[in-house]
């Protein structure tokens, strides 16, 4: 079964064009198949490495950075995501404002082979099977590693103080299926099933991931006596079903601030922050 490369549509097979967003089928827009089973397994505890056992000819593509060994028979190789020059740069220049690299790495098998990835700091790894045309919101730096037949793109959030006021500041990473992408968080995974309406109040900074049927907004919350003396901030995040929410228990604000106790402020957010967080920097 194929799907459009654009939209993640279904398309009958032969077709010439998508009948969703009519993009026709060529060089620049070519048809996604179902992709193979992945074999993989997750080992560890709160230090997991993901393994992930290619057959001849599949491939699977990374975070830049995100690699902890491979077979040899496994070839790597990087490029810029998209289909066409155009996407390319644009791409390019959307990850150069989410301070990631410019390039994804591409892992291919050449005969049975084997190549493990791991996050950047203590936490936990988790595989989400995408459907055709499903969206997954994540905050940045929780993208690890997906099929390729996974869309990587950036998404800005519509609402002006949840940019300025959200853990997740203005930007944030649509993955879009068909096809396994799996992220990575701090500490555990909390998971919730929202219902149609139903709403979930977040530290900011806590959420990693939500399908992109959720609405997500900033709310004030509490008092200056709870910001003061509570340590919780002024502003929660909201979350408003249908849909999917995954949430970690450990920050990487609140690993910093453990690791650097003389340093002040925890996973409270300004609109500093947001605004350096647009423009790719990061603390150190």
């Amino acid at each position: 079964m194929a799907y459009c490369t654009k939209c993640s549509a279904q398309m009958p097979d032969g077709a010439k064009f998508c009948g969703i967003c009519g993009a026709p089928v060529g060089p620049g827009n070519p048809v996604a198949m179902v992709p193979d089973t992945l074999d993989y397994t997750i080992q560890g505890d709160n230090l997991q490495i993901a393994r992930i056992r290619l057959q001849n000819g599949q491939e699977v593509y990374a975070e830049a950075g995100k690699m902890v060994y491979k077979t040899t028979n496994v070839v790597w190789d990087t490029r810029m995501t998209g289909q066409t020059l155009g996407e390319k740069l644009l791409g390019a220049f959307r990850r150069t404002v989410t301070g990631e690299s410019l390039f994804v790495t591409y892992f291919r098998a050449e005969g049975p082979g084997e190549v493990g990835f791991a996050g950047s700091y203590p936490g936990k790894i988790q595989a989400f099977q995408l459907a055709p045309g499903q969206g997954l919101l994540a905050q940045r730096d929780a993208f690890l590693f997906a099929q390729p037949s996974v869309q990587l793109t950036v998404a800005f959030v519509k609402k002006l103080g949840a940019g300025f006021f959200g853990g997740e500041g203005f930007i944030l990473e649509r993955l879009t299926g068909p096809g396994l992408v799996f992220i990575h968080a701090g500490g555990d995974f909390v998971e919730f099933n929202l219902a149609a309406g139903q709403k979930l109040q977040i530290e900011t900074g806590n959420i990693v991931a939500f399908d992109d049927s959720v609405e997500y907004d900033i709310e004030y919350v509490g008092g200056i006596k709870t910001a003061v003396f509570g340590g919780e901030g002024l502003f929660l995040a909201t979350l408003t079903g249908p849909g999917r929410v995954v949430l970690q228990s450990m920050t990487l604000q609140k690993l910093r601030r453990e690791l650097a106790p003389t340093r002040t402020g925890g996973d409270s957010h300004t609109p500093l922050d947001a605004l350096s967080g647009l423009l790719g920097g990061s603390e150190d």
